[in-house]
């Protein structure tokens, strides 16, 4: 079976674990991350999570028998500094992906000490929970070229051959200084940019989204791309095969737009 591969907007920092305070702000995003699993159930071995969170100079993959937690937010509460989500990691996968990514003129190195950032920890477990599935992370590279990355998800996409399931974990909008009702405007705006680009042919869809700056308030959307370029490499890796929008909402913490993709 040739699995999917997703782009996904991952939410705010330790949202799980936060849910007496945010009431049912994500239970929309919680539902369709729980959606992915249901879609191949018996197909998925492994899970490699392009991670917004993660920037290296060359493409970087988290090579750990057992990676540790990297606390990569401030000013959560003191529970939440105390998660723990002990997924295996997987060193022969991860040198599977450095090998693809360099014979595609992409070189990547393995990193055994990195550790799940929240990116990964908190998109990961309204999908498994129990923590029992393989988890290796691909890093972004620090020139934030679209081009590369779409092209590093053409290197991996031989990996949705082998069970292992490719997720982009970013988010569609992400103005930290405007996210709430003044992040409305623009969030919407790039938002249907994003649809009409997703819906186009294949052929067509990667050509558009090299062109992401151009669409309309895409850097009020993105003053800084690092969680737009996981939607590059998810694309890429299914580069002739259609995108769907598998979640999306248009009243996000009251007023942001945000959507996520499924491709393949």
């Amino acid at each position: 079976m040739t699995l999917p591969s997703y782009f996904v907007s991952h939410g705010g920092g330790p949202w799980p674990w936060m849910k007496d305070q945010y009431g049912p702000a994500y239970d929309k995003l919680e539902a369709s991350l729980q959606a992915m699993r249901r879609d191949a159930p018996d197909a998925v071995r492994a899970v490699l999570v392009v991670t917004s969170h993660w920037e290296t100079r060359g493409f970087m993959v988290s090579s750990g028998a057992a990676p540790g937690m990297i606390y990569d937010y401030g000013g959560f509460p003191p529970h939440t500094y105390r998660i723990s989500y002990p997924a295996p990691g997987e060193p022969a996968l991860a040198a599977r992906v450095a090998e693809l990514l360099t014979e595609a003129g992409h070189p990547a190195g393995l990193d055994p000490e990195r550790g799940f950032d929240h990116g990964t920890f908190s998109m990961l477990y309204p999908v498994y929970p129990e923590a029992a599935m393989p988890v290796v992370q691909l890093s972004l590279r620090r020139d934030l070229d679209p081009q590369a990355h779409i092209e590093a998800g053409r290197a991996l996409a031989p990996l949705r051959d082998e069970g292992v399931l490719i997720i982009g974990s970013g988010l569609s909008y992400h103005n930290l200084r405007q996210f709430g009702p003044s992040g409305a405007v623009a969030s919407k705006a790039f938002d249907g940019w994003l649809q009409e680009t997703m819906a186009l042919p294949p052929s067509e869809r990667n050509a558009a989204l090299l062109r992401w700056a151009e669409a309309p308030m895409a850097r009020v959307a993105h003053p800084r791309e690092e969680h737009l370029l996981p939607l590059m490499v998810a694309s890429g890796a299914a580069a002739n095969e259609p995108a769907a929008c598998v979640y999306h909402e248009d009243d996000f913490f009251g007023s942001l737009t945000v959507s996520s993709f499924r491709f393949g």
